[in-house]
């Protein structure tokens, strides 16, 4: 892991009908819960200005999201800010986050960012991977 990238949290990805989300233009909205807690993770870390999310091959489906703290915005990231908070997507995930949703699921058993992404053919039974 390079210095300016700390590995984040593992992510959950849903597939959802096109009609559920309302589009917005930009390539990924933030819901209230997933703002909050992205604050929360940064309040203790001033070096960082942001997360990033990128795509990884593995899984049994294909593609797994990735969120990492950044110090930067990269070259080639696409910045979404919402209620003050940066996210940074990847240039290789941006085509396969358009039009999702990021939000911030906790209960009883576990505490997850989830991605509801309209683009999804299928995913994984545990929805750790995807394919588009």
């Amino acid at each position: 892991i390079s210095e300016d990238v700390a590995s984040l949290v593992q992510a959950t990805v849903r597939a959802v009908s096109k009609g559920k989300l309302q589009p917005t233009g930009a390539a990924l909205t933030l819901t209230p819960s997933a703002v909050n807690k992205i604050k929360q993770l940064l309040k203790d870390k001033p070096e960082h200005v942001g997360l990033k999310v990128g795509v990884r091959t593995r899984g049994c489906n294909g593609l797994s999201y990735t969120l990492e703290y950044t110090k930067t915005k990269g070259d080639s990231d696409e910045e979404v800010v919402q209620d003050r908070v940066r996210v940074f997507i990847e240039k290789k995930a941006q085509l396969t986050l358009l039009g999702t949703e990021m939000d911030y699921v906790e209960d009883k058993l576990s505490s997850e960012f989830i991605f509801n992404n309209p683009n999804i053919k299928g995913t994984c039974g545990c929805g750790e991977s995807f394919n588009i």
